[in-house]
């Protein structure tokens, strides 16, 4: 694992598109940790393939085996989990509030065992993400609710739950992937409304299908589960589907910095609303099946609106920022998804972007600005990439502090940065 405090040392191209190459996307984090996940489920071992090598799914990795399971690693890309009877069912506090992927586990742990308890759960410094969305839930499906000294516990006094139908006021990837969950061991027939469309959930559902779970819906906005027994994985592997945010970074990135790249292993139809934006900006790609070749060249600005799938990702919106600040003209960036989610642009600004901030969800881009190195520190995973790139396009040194946040959901970014030509270099925790 690497060190929590080391760094990125970087000599910018100082506005110059010369990197050439191809980059190859990994595993998407998102469908990874939830597949994860879905192993409570499942009364054999489940195999998961493209897993990335990443922090997060080390963590997840962890909290499986603090509760019981078995987990093997094949190789650093393929993960073994197997859940077998009377394990436990109390979260480990260190570990949740670190990693807000965590309360996923909430949904098969309650439906398998009938009981559960967590801490409220942590991750990214990017707004309130309350959870009262997941309690309402599972009140519904006959769970009793109880909060003492910052810990929930969940008990269900039937030890089964019963399907209910739940109309999730926010769209929320997380809830919809936990109740889609839930709903697999539970009495009746679980409906979810509003639910969320993002591809990592039609993968999950695909995935627990093939094990003997009834769902249907999945990637529309009603989704309904059948509940039954245990899930049976047949010692069948399942390939995790590409990371379209990896996909979408490297994409802004090799559009901002590149002669020519090629992302490689990707899915561009998960990216479509990054690619019509880009091309709206004036970048020139050849959109293929699994892979994408971007040119670089002179961009003009772009209005970006936030959005659930299928709309603009907000964990791009970070990167497309600094896109934006070599684009022509004036942009306006409209965060809608999370409070918080602009508060790297003061960093951004010591770079040299020129932004003005409108209000908590709006900031307007003038380009194009020279940005000049800067010691900066990463505040979350998205805004740490940002900054990588910043420091790439910027004339002159950078350092990057905090390089964990990225570690988090980029796997050896920096090898990878190598390769195409950038002049980057990890320092280690503890080195001068």
């Amino acid at each position: 694992m690497n060190g929590m405090n080391d760094k990125f040392l970087i000599k910018g191209l100082g506005g110059r598109k010369t990197l050439c190459g191809s980059i190859v996307v990994g595993g998407a984090k998102n469908a990874a940790l939830k597949l994860m996940a879905a192993s409570v489920l499942f009364r054999d071992e489940i195999v998961l393939g493209n897993v990335p090598d990443i922090e997060d799914v080390k963590k997840m990795a962890s909290l499986l085996e603090f509760l019981g399971a078995r987990v093997r690693t094949k190789n650093k890309h393929t993960y073994a989990l197997a859940f077998g009877r009377g394990l436990g069912t109390d979260l480990s506090s260190d570990i949740s509030k670190q990693m807000r992927a965590s309360i996923v586990l909430v949904g098969p742990l309650l439906a398998r065992f009938g009981r559960v308890s967590f801490p409220h759960p942590g991750g990214c410094v990017i707004g309130e993400r309350p959870i009262d969305l997941f309690l309402e839930g599972f009140k519904k499906m006959g769970a009793v609710v109880r909060m003492r000294r910052g810990t929930y516990t969940l008990r269900v006094p039937q030890r089964k739950l019963y399907g209910a139908t739940i109309f999730l006021k926010n769209q929320s990837v997380t809830a919809t992937e936990t109740f889609m969950m839930a709903g697999v061991l539970a009495r009746g027939e679980t409906v979810i409304k509003n639910a969320s469309l993002e591809p990592e959930i039609v993968e999950l559902a695909g995935f627990l299908t093939a094990g003997g779970a009834r769902i249907s819906g999945a990637g529309t906005p009603t989704i309904r589960i059948k509940g039954g027994a245990l899930l049976s994985a047949r010692g069948k592997m399942h390939r995790v589907c590409p990371d379209r945010i990896e996909a979408g970074s490297f994409l802004i990135f090799g559009a901002l910095c590149a002669k020519e790249l090629e992302i490689k292993k990707c899915n561009p139809a998960h990216i479509e609303s990054l690619i019509e934006a880009l091309r709206a900006s004036g970048v020139k790609m050849e959109v293929r099946k699994t892979s994408i070749k971007v040119f670089g060249g002179s961009h003009r600005a772009v209005d970006i609106k936030t959005h659930e799938y299928p709309g603009f990702p907000t964990d791009l919106q970070a990167p497309m920022t600094v896109f934006l600040t070599q684009a022509r003209g004036e942009s306006l960036v409209f965060e809608t998804i999370f409070d918080g989610r602009l508060n790297y642009v003061e960093s951004l600004e010591a770079f040299g972007a020129d932004i003005t901030v409108m209000d908590p969800h709006r900031i307007i881009v003038r380009g194009p600005t020279v940005l000049h190195g800067k010691v900066v520190e990463s505040p979350d995973l998205r805004a740490g990439l940002a900054f990588l790139i910043a420091a790439i396009v910027a004339k002159g040194r950078s350092v990057i502090h905090n390089v964990h946040n990225i570690d988090r959901g980029y796997e050896k970014v920096e090898d990878r940065l190598k390769g195409i030509g950038v002049d980057i270099v990890r320092i280690p925790d503890g080195s001068n």
